[in-house]
């Protein structure tokens, strides 16, 4: 007992800090510490899971100013934390408790609209539940019970988010479940209820032979109830309904000497393996992942069935099946066809991963904006191959990096000590080679430049101070001491924040704003630089802005359809697409233009063609 209460004390100094980006080391360090207690008495975890449960009521009523910082931290380590032990019931209240914190207008838009159906919804499931009842007991099933089944709001809300549908388009609203003796009764009333009732083939699984990570098991299908409405029916025994409910709870034995639960300990055994695979980076990220995840069953060359989460591709495959394949990975087979492998995997494909003799991973794999790994700890596995190489080649793969990603981000004068300073790094071998082992990405890279040009974009280079400053109306413009002057974005160049620019008074039309590296305002004659006025861009940050790239690639079927598909997958909507087309040389040149808010977004949607199959040059126009 004595134990059991220090265990406790020292549970509740842990402090997870939700802010990530300043709180990171200590947020990793107490996760390690709460899960590595399960070990030694699991009483410690279940007895701070209650507690968060009843603080969260608390909170709620309460209306603390802690409740939204409380309420993520719930979210992010204590859910994930229950659904790993197989804590249904909890994870539930608890998920249910902290968004209700965080998003109580969404919360109880949901919540009225399952109370306005209440009444139809649960005569509709009291008619089914007597005609399967009926059916169950025509066939010999004895002692079965069968109920409606509670839907919770947050998992309403994850789907409807998830696969972008409205509450009245969600079939799983009406649920049933069955309970009965054995498994092997579990499958003769899915018959039952199939025979009775038109399933829906898709929605259909079986995690009694294969179970989920937290040992979950049941049988999931939905059917086409009476009046063509979809009832969703879970088919589990007893003993699985108490695992699924209560989890280690159910099970776990208190007396010394007396045996533990195997699928208890596979559960801890699981979120140990993720502390020993994954780096601090990707602990958090890997951790929440768990959370009610989707999972794909796929099968090896051999017939060998592999789990997933949802989402994975034929790299994550590799990877689940072995590290030095992940690595050593050049392409893959999916049911046959040799596809990218971005390719998202879905249940009963067959895979087959293509590799070369050496291992040499792509730093493109790190790029999550690219798609081709889904899962943190393959990214971390990744994450490591890179920091183990060569230091000298590191320097170099970095200083090349950086090169490159200055001249796309059309930031030549940005220096290497300014990036230094921002990023915290002591020498520019150092910089280079965490830019080459990653540990400084692509993206943090060009926060940071864009972060050093609006910085730098603020002091003009030979315009004037002038001492009042007003914000334009027009196009989120800020010019300096003019107010409710027209301005326009200069065609020439076509300037995107946080890109430094200026301004040309026009005759008749306002302002013009140029990139002030633009080639028209470096030759404008002498007399005519009178008219520059100093400007910079506003505040407001949702204003869009018009750029044009170019496209090289290989003259395939599908390249206007795939390059389409990519922009529409990040929500770009096209201004004009010119495509031409080297029929000699089977090459097909398009230049598009769209609008964007920022040189960060462009340079997310350039890095997405970039990722597309043949496809040897994108670039900004102007």
């Amino acid at each position: 007992m004595g134990d059991l209460v220090e265990g406790i004390r020292k549970l509740n100094e842990l402090n997870f800090n939700p802010d990530y980006a300043n709180g990171r080391e200590g947020q990793v360090e107490s996760l390690r510490r709460m899960v590595m207690s399960l070990d030694k008495d699991i009483r410690v975890v279940l007895v701070r899971l209650a507690y968060r449960t009843q603080r969260l009521y608390k909170l709620i009523a309460e209306q603390s100013p802690h409740s939204e910082r409380v309420a993520r931290e719930t979210l992010d380590i204590f859910a994930p934390i229950a659904n790993r032990l197989g804590l249904g019931q909890i994870k539930w209240e608890l998920e249910d408790s902290a968004f209700r914190i965080l998003d109580p207008v969404t919360y109880r838009r949901i919540a009225k609209s399952l109370e306005e159906n209440r009444a139809a919804r649960e005569s509709y499931i009291a008619d089914f539940v007597a005609t399967l009842e009926a059916r169950l007991a025509e066939n010999h099933l004895e002692g079965v019970s069968v109920f409606g089944r509670p839907k919770h709001i947050y998992s309403i809300w994850r789907k409807m988010t998830r696969k972008r549908l409205s509450f009245s388009e969600l079939f799983d609203v009406r649920a049933v479940r069955v309970l009965v003796n054995d498994q092997r009764q579990c499958y003769t009333a899915l018959g039952i209820a199939h025979q009775e009732w038109q399933p829906i083939t898709r929605e259909f699984d079986d995690y009694i032979a294969k179970p989920k990570d937290n040992g979950y098991r049941s049988l999931h299908t939905a059917v086409i109830g009476p009046g063509g409405k979809a009832v969703e029916i879970q088919i589990r025994t007893r003993e699985m309904d108490d695992n699924a409910e209560r989890g280690v709870a159910a099970h776990w034995a208190y007396k010394e000497g007396a045996p533990s639960n195997t699928r208890v300990q596979e559960g801890i055994n699981q979120l140990q393996l993720m502390l020993d695979e994954s780096d601090d980076r990707d602990l958090l990220e890997g951790f929440t992942e768990q959370v009610d995840a989707e999972r794909v069953y796929v099968f090896t060359p051999k017939g060998e069935v592999v789990d997933l989460a949802g989402g994975a591709t034929p790299l994550d495959f590799a990877y689940q099946i072995h590290t030095e394949i992940g690595h050593r990975c050049r392409g893959a087979r999916v049911n046959g066809r040799i596809v990218p492998l971005t390719t998202v995997l879905e249940n009963g494909d067959r895979v087959e991963v293509l590799t070369a003799k050496e291992a040499a991973p792509s730093r493109d794999w790190l790029n999550r904006s690219l798609g081709y790994l889904h899962g943190s700890r393959a990214r971390s596995k990744v994450r490591t191959w890179f920091k183990t190489r060569d230091h000298e080649q590191h320097v170099l793969d970095g200083k090349a990096l950086l090169e490159r990603e200055l001249k796309r981000l059309r930031a030549p004068d940005v220096t290497a000590e300014e990036l230094m300073a921002r990023l915290r790094v002591n020498s520019v071998d150092e910089l280079h080679a965490r830019l080459g082992r990653n540990d400084i990405s692509a993206a943090q890279l060009a926060a940071t430049v864009g972060r050093i040009v609006e910085a730098s974009s603020a002091v003009p280079d030979k315009l004037p101070e002038k001492p009042v400053r007003r914000e334009a109306p027009s196009k989120g413009i800020a010019i300096r001491g003019v107010d409710k002057l027209l301005s326009h974005i200069a065609a020439c160049c076509q300037p995107v924040p946080p890109e430094p620019i200026v301004g040309f008074i026009t005759r008749g039309r306002g302002v013009t704003v140029h990139r002030r590296d633009c080639g028209n305002m470096a030759n404008l004659p002498e007399h005519e630089r009178e008219r520059l006025i100093d400007v910079d861009w506003g505040v407001d940050g949702a204003e869009t802005y018009p750029v044009q790239i170019r496209v090289e690639a290989y003259d395939r079927v599908g390249l206007v359809r795939d390059v389409s598909a990519a922009l529409a997958a990040l929500d770009v909507t096209l201004d004009a697409i010119n495509t031409q087309t080297d029929r000699p040389e089977m090459i097909a040149t398009m230049e598009i233009g769209f609008k964007v808010s920022s040189t960060q977004e462009l340079a997310r949607i350039m890095d997405r063609i970039r990722s597309l199959p043949q496809v040897d040059l994108v670039e900004r126009v102007v």
